[in-house]
């Protein structure tokens, strides 16, 4: 998969030259911001029990495969447009994912239930 992603990343972007200057600036930041999510993830995930891990490793699936489809957009444009605020964009463009939702909802139901306390 790592492959992939630096294949797609090599793609040359569309554009004016300063379109293609200016987003070349903000895809590298965008896969910057992508491996930082990607390495807390991970952190995370060598600290879980089994189940914890693969919950964890499965969103990281997710999120390599969000970045491969990031990285393969040729459209200076687009980054220009989209990615010029990177602040928490990762983890809400993951938190939309479907697939993570259900990740979400599994494990959290998978959880103890919390009495509430008596008045």
């Amino acid at each position: 998969m790592q492959s992939a992603c630096i294949i797609n990343e090599a793609k040359p972007l569309t554009g004016t030259a300063s379109q293609i200057e200016f987003a070349e600036r903000l895809k590298a930041g965008v896969g910057a911001e992508f491996d930082r999510v990607a390495n807390a993830l991970e952190t995370t995930a060598r600290k879980q029990d089994e189940a914890g891990q693969i919950a964890t490793r499965a969103v990281i699936a997710i999120l390599a495969e969000q970045r491969a489809q990031v990285m393969a957009n040729d459209r200076a444009g687009y980054f220009i447009r989209e990615w010029q605020d990177l602040d928490g964009r990762v983890r809400q463009m993951l938190a939309r994912d479907t697939r993570y939702q259900v990740i979400k909802a599994s494990i959290e139901a998978s959880r103890p239930a919390v009495m509430a306390p008596l008045s």
